[in-house]
């Protein structure tokens, strides 16, 4: 299955609070599940609430991380 059919579902259920984890990288990767939505750009309509969602949910995987070391350390670990 591709990320974008599993959206389908991820956006049916909570468009607005849907956030988009990017598993195997070397630092926590979230974001909204929503577009960039360049059409409404800079008119004071977007909500916040997805970009909220994904923040929220960076920081809930940065108190919950098991070696809480600085990605930089983690980065020369890796290189090591």
């Amino acid at each position: 299955m591709y990320h974008d059919q599993g959206h389908i579902a991820l956006k049916l259920v909570g468009f607005d609070s849907a956030v988009n984890i990017t598993l195997g990288l070397p630092i926590i990767r979230t974001s909204p599940s929503h577009g960039t939505a360049f059409d409404i750009a800079w008119q004071g309509t977007a909500d916040p609430d997805g970009m909220l969602a994904a923040i929220d949910t960076a920081v809930r995987l940065c108190q919950n991380r098991p070696d809480r070391q600085p990605p930089s350390q983690q980065l020369q670990e890796q290189e090591d």
